[in-house]
């Protein structure tokens, strides 16, 4: 699954739009490395978004192609 897409259905970034931007500007790191939109996310990667002065940092359990608002928490899981 795209990283953009990810980071939408898992609701961790409301729109994909954005989580695009965000790729684009170099705030989003996949293991240590800098990502792109459309890098292919697994299972066990870990994520970490840079928002302003808060970085948020959480490992994918699972892959879905969408979720509801209750079941997009057991996607992921702070790190």
């Amino acid at each position: 699954m795209r990283l953009d897409k990810f980071l939408k259905v898992s609701r961790i970034i409301k729109r994909r739009t954005v989580a695009n931007e965000a790729c684009d500007a170099g705030r989003v790191t996949v293991n240590g490395k800098v990502a792109k939109a459309s890098l292919d996310v697994k299972v066990g990667d870990i994520i970490e978004i840079m928002f302003g002065t808060k970085n948020v940092k959480v490992e994918v359990l699972d892959l879905q192609d969408t979720s509801k608002k209750e079941e997009a928490k057991e996607l992921f899981r702070y790190v």
